[in-house]
């Protein structure tokens, strides 16, 4: 079962909203084997102009599913993020389907994620860097990988290649397709 850390901004999070957002996200569980180990990470808002946004990300051992949505009322908010994530999965599962069937792959691969650290900036450079990332890279193709980036909404994704064991990027340029820049040793 997900466990939840439900955050809210500007608006106090309730019973009511938290049971309501638990059901809703409790509904995607049926997509996956095991999600005792992830947590749904949920942030609330709400703006001035009453406008309410839900955003959820949810870390799973082999995909990271994020999604956000704004409407004038939390509730319908929650159920449109809801629906984007289901169609998060599906698209994922139709995809890895197609690709396990064409290929004969027998499992899954993709990024975990892991927590977010900040940096403490250093004031004495000119490139500050405000944020750090760490994760665990694991292998894939360069066609997961571009799914993976897509899901994640990012325009560049980097990841091990599954026959080379090198790292790679792969971006979406100006002109909307992809583009892979290969590390070499050399």
């Amino acid at each position: 079962m997900l466990k939840y850390s439900i955050r809210g901004e500007n608006i106090e999070v309730t019973a009511a909203i938290r049971d309501y957002i638990q059901k809703k996200l409790n509904k995607l569980e049926k997509y996956f084997e095991d999600t005792s180990n992830s947590t749904a990470h949920v942030n609330l808002k709400v703006y001035s102009d009453k406008t309410s946004k839900v955003e959820v990300t949810i870390p799973l051992p082999y995909l990271v599913l994020r999604a956000e949505e704004t409407s004038p009322d939390m509730y319908a908010s929650a159920d449109l993020v809801t629906d984007k994530l289901e169609r998060q999965i599906r698209k994922y599962k139709t995809k890895i389907n197609r690709k396990s069937r064409e290929k004969g792959f027998k499992g899954l691969s993709a990024v975990e994620s892991a927590a977010d650290k900040t940096a403490t900036p250093k004031t004495d450079n000119k490139f500050d860097i405000v944020r750090t990332k760490r994760f665990s890279l694991k292998p894939m193709d360069s066609e997961e990988a571009v799914l993976q980036m897509d899901m994640l909404g990012h325009n560049f994704f980097i990841y091990e290649d599954a026959e080379t064991n090198g790292i790679n990027i792969v971006y979406r340029r100006k002109d909307g397709r992809y583009g892979l820049i290969e590390a070499s040793e050399d």
